[in-house]
Parts: structure tokens; sequence; C-alpha cells
């Protein structure tokens, strides 16, 4: 039992593809929060120019 469990504990094959998948939710999770982020930024200083023309006008 313990020999299994320790064989079983080295075996690197198959973990490729769930490495893979894992490192890829994390970098699109991190770009789709980076995108929300530099909209709502880019929105508010777009918002803040169009205030100021406004108030010239």
């Amino acid at each position: 039992m313990v020999k299994f469990v320790t064989s079983f504990l080295r075996d690197e094959s198959g973990a490729s593809a769930a490495e893979y998948a894992l490192i890829l939710a994390i970098v699109g999770s991190g770009i789709a929060v980076a995108a929300v982020a530099l909209g709502g930024a880019i929105s508010n200083s777009l918002g803040k120019q169009a205030n100021k023309i406004a108030a010239i006008t």
C-alpha cells in the first residue's frame, strides 16, 4: 500500500493538461479583471473630459 501511494505521488503523467487549464483560467481571469478596470477608467476619463467641454460651451 505504501509503495502504491509513493508511486502515485511521484507519477507526473497526465498532469500537464490540468496544469495548462489552471494556468489558462488564472490568466484569463486576470485579463478579464484588467479589461473591466481599464474600461471603467477610460469611461471615467472620457466622462470628465465631456463635462469640461460642456462647461466651456
